[in-house]
């Protein structure tokens, strides 16, 4: 039996073995495990019931992950999204009031579509038409986004009627240990000390316990997660198709789409090349087989009651301990069943304590900034545009949409227009009808 799956995962070809990849998938695992404690967090501030958004993570995830490594036979790890969520949660949920259940609905709706593009290799003209500098300005985008959110989790950033925003009190202890606590995780990570943001969190955790002025309301959340044990049933299939097709959610089908498919090929393109992966011909072998799978969790994963499921940057660490084959994967996913055990903990967790989180993984997504031209105004400002009208507006397509209408009108003002690019100019025409009769929401 070893030696036909040994054979299935292609061992000898790669160079790999057992002892090997199940250390790799626990490397994997300990590096993105914070999601168990982030993304129900994050969906609870939206109406989803804590214990059962942590169910769906975890399940979501170990689906995902098992299926990565079994289908597309990738050291691929999945997850919902960061980023994703926080766009599901504060502003589709919370600023555009969309219930969600429906905003649930539109996640699966965007994988569906992702899974028929992908089958019919769609993604590739996709690929195509959106310039990889604004795919480059929307992921660090999404990172000031997720940072702004960890901030006024951690009271450091509060509303101001003159300023707009303005700065919390250091004299507050959930502030104060936020950023103890992020202190704490950037010497964890510069000391490449795995699993850093999980002690992080974990150490503040405990921190406020030892608090009284932050100690009851967090003991209030335990009874209440306790009480309600490992219940999935609060947000299994509790998406609601109907609501999302007939409000016409296009627009948040589309982010849920591109951000993605874009999510998925810049994870591929990264895990791939430090695995030696990628074929003569610079080519991601088994590519749609990967896109399918990710398309599917994202379907499975709104069923279970949590955002899209996509492909983790944080498998690079799995690969550079030596995984190379879908069996770093699927241990990834098997710990993340596991984890399911911790449910009844996870009231105990603080904003202090998941905010330094959110304020870290979203500084390290600003690595994508050098990518872009800055010196080319042509390029520059849309990508610009793009980067910064994410989190001013607390919308990624915003600033998807401001960027790509600014780049096709400059590219048509100064005569660099060309035919190929259709599909872009379709996307900034469907944007800009968008904004002149939707309005900005």
């Amino acid at each position: 039996m070893l030696r036909k799956l040994e054979t299935y995962f292609e061992f000898a070809r790669l160079g790999t073995n057992w002892r090997t990849e199940i250390l790799a998938g626990v490397t994997t695992f300990i590096t993105m495990a914070y999601i168990v404690l982030v993304n129900p967090s994050i969906l609870s501030a939206a109406g989803v019931p804590l214990n059962a958004a942590t169910v769906a993570t975890c399940l979501s995830a170990a689906f995902a992950s098992i299926l990565m490594g079994v289908v597309a036979r990738y050291p691929i790890a999945l997850a919902p999204g960061m980023g994703l969520n926080a766009y599901f949660t504060y502003t589709v949920c919370l600023k555009m009031h969309v219930p969600w259940q429906t905003a649930l609905g539109a996640v699966f709706i965007s994988g569906a579509l992702f899974f028929v593009l992908a089958a019919a290799n769609v993604h590739k003209f996709i690929l195509h038409a959106i310039p990889h500098e604004l795919y480059a300005a929307v992921a660090s985008g999404i990172g000031l986004f997720i940072a702004f959110i960890g901030f006024r989790n951690a009271g450091l950033v509060i509303g101001d009627t003159a300023t707009l925003v303005g700065m919390g009190s250091l004299r507050s202890p959930s502030t104060a240990l936020a950023l103890c606590g992020l202190m704490l995780m950037v010497a964890l990570e510069i000391r490449r000390v795995r699993g850093a943001i999980v002690i992080g969190v974990l150490a503040v955790t405990i921190a406020a316990w030892a608090i009284p002025q932050t100690r009851a309301p967090l003991y209030e959340h335990w009874l209440h997660a306790s009480s309600h044990g490992l219940d999935l049933s609060a947000t299994f299939l509790h998406l609601d198709l109907r609501a999302a097709l007939g409000k016409g959610l296009v627009e948040i089908i589309f982010v849920f789409f591109f951000v993605d498919l874009f999510d998925n090929l810049g994870t591929l393109m990264a895990v791939t090349k430090r695995a030696g992966l990628i074929d003569n011909e610079n080519r991601i072998p088994r590519l749609n087989r990967i896109l399918m799978t990710d398309a599917v969790a994202s379907m499975a994963g709104a069923v279970a009651g949590t955002p899209t499921v996509t492909s983790y940057v944080e498998s690079t660490a799995g690969v550079m301990a030596g995984g190379r084959s879908g069996v770093t994967a699927v241990v990834t996913g098997l710990l993340f069943l596991v984890a399911i055990a911790t449910v009844p903990f996870i009231g105990m967790v603080p904003d202090a304590a998941t905010a330094p989180a959110l304020i870290l993984v979203g500084s390290l997504m600003l690595s994508t900034i050098a990518e872009i031209r800055w010196r080319d105004p042509l390029v520059a400002v849309p990508a610009f545009l793009t980067l910064v009208l994410i989190p001013l507006t607390y919308s990624i397509a915003n600033g998807l949409g401001f960027g790509v209408i600014a780049w096709a009108v400059l590219h048509g003002l100064t005569g660099k227009v060309s035919k190929r690019d259709w599909l872009l100019y379709l996307l900034a025409a469907l944007f800009l009808a968008r904004f002149l009769y939707l309005g900005g929401n």
